[in-house]
């Protein structure tokens, strides 16, 4: 009987494992030189986390199920609230600011389209601990040096909860939520009927449509001309004074509202070309949740960066793998075992275990596009040397072990 995988995941074969792990270490060297350390979480948490979260209505969304002990437990759908609880957890005692990522698999249950998938993997960022828009800027600049590390460049967006949100403080809590997924989700058509039905001010509407509109170098100024010199728009110019002197490239966008409650301030998006109607690459923001969950009142920023779709179109090349293999004969196959365990201290190299003949052995190094032959034969043995023959010029000499490692090094294989 044949065993097909689960709708909406994937097998990785070898050589498109290599690239997805080229690219992610790339991410990584950039990160980690950003000063960032690593955490794991665990791949299901208590469902409590996400739905105090996102509401109970997101149990349609993810992978949830009861335990043999009735514990209602959910595989990740995200990484930001697990971080969190984490934090309460672990880390409350730990000197601020935290600057932490990682990269791990998640899951959502919705139906499978380009792009997405119910097993996906996110690399993510989160700083914990300050509310200056100097994390706010890092973090913005950390994740665009991530997508440039890859060959990718992106349509960097920035804006403010804090702005919209002073447009819309007479209005009652549920309602601004509301507003706010409707400005998300570019729906000027919805976000109008839904003004009218809840009888919002005439100015209200206009100052709410003429600040998600602004685009241009002078957008700050446009929004000061509506809202006035606000804390919030005094907050977010400073912003973007640090992400001028990181030297990043973006647009001012004040339409970019995330659509999630718990962002309380800045909120950045990243889009990328090729990529059709899905081509948000990456979002974040300033956020509060850590109270949600128990703790104080710790202000946090990150980001969540998609990586499939950011490996639909990365054109990296990782290099051509070039293998090396050892070739013995049946006389010298024991003997043969001992110089590869020497050799693999630090080469790659692979050993025949079909037991073909040398012929054979020779095809196969031949077949797998091997650039070197290491071949130890009886004469070889006597001499206590290898023969090391380069597959592309066909030249070979005698050498010792030690030789043949330094020689294959060298070549930078």
């Amino acid at each position: 009987m044949k065993i097909s995988k689960p709708r909406g995941t994937r097998d990785f074969l070898p050589e498109n494992t290599r690239l997805r792990r080229f690219v992610e270490n790339r991410m990584r060297d950039v990160v980690s030189r950003w000063g960032y350390s690593e955490i794991i979480t665990p791949t299901f948490e208590n469902l409590e986390l996400f739905t105090l979260k996102s509401g109970e209505g997101v149990t349609g969304e993810i992978y949830n199920f009861s335990d043999k002990g009735d514990r209602e437990l959910a595989l990740r759908p995200e990484l930001t609230a697990p971080v969190m609880r984490m934090y309460v957890n672990e880390m409350q005692a730990t000197p601020r600011p935290l600057k932490l990522f990682y990269f791990e698999n998640c899951f959502r249950y919705e139906r499978p389209q380009k792009g997405r998938f119910r097993e996906f993997w996110q690399f993510g960022v989160e700083t914990i601990g300050s509310s200056r828009p100097d994390a706010d800027a890092e973090v913005i600049a950390l994740a665009e040096e991530m997508i440039e590390s890859v060959g990718i460049k992106g349509d960097l967006r920035v804006g403010h909860l804090g702005i919209i949100r002073h447009i819309l403080e007479e209005l009652e809590p549920e309602q601004q939520t509301k507003i706010m997924r409707l400005v998300d989700k570019k729906d000027d058509t919805g976000l109008d009927d839904y003004l009218e039905q809840i009888n919002a001010s005439i100015e209200l509407r206009n100052e709410l449509f003429e600040l998600v509109s602004i685009t241009g170098d002078d957008a700050i100024e446009k929004a000061r001309q509506i809202v006035g010199d606000i804390e919030e728009l005094q907050i977010f110019e400073e912003l973007t004074q640090i992400l001028d002197a990181y030297n990043v490239e973006y647009s001012v966008d004040f339409g970019i509202a995330r659509g999630l409650d718990y962002y309380t301030g800045m909120v950045f998006e990243i889009y990328a070309r090729n990529l059709g109607a899905q081509n948000q690459i990456c979002g974040g923001g300033s956020y509060q949740l850590i109270q949600l969950f128990g703790g104080g009142d710790v202000p946090s920023t990150g980001f969540g960066l998609g990586f499939d779709r950011i490996m639909e179109i990365c054109e990296l090349e990782p290099g051509q793998k070039r293998e090396v293999v050892l070739v013995a004969t049946d006389d010298t196959r024991l003997d043969a075992i001992g110089i590869v365990r020497e050799l693999r201290r630090e080469v790659p190299v692979y050993l025949d275990i079909m037991k073909r003949n040398f012929k054979g052995q020779l095809s196969h190094a031949n077949n797998i596009g091997a650039k070197y032959v290491v071949i130890v034969g009886k004469r070889e043995m006597e001499a206590g040397k290898v023969t090391l023959k380069d597959m592309e010029s066909g030249e070979q000499h005698q050498l010792t072990v030690e030789e043949a490692r330094e020689h294959i090094l060298k070549s930078g294989l």
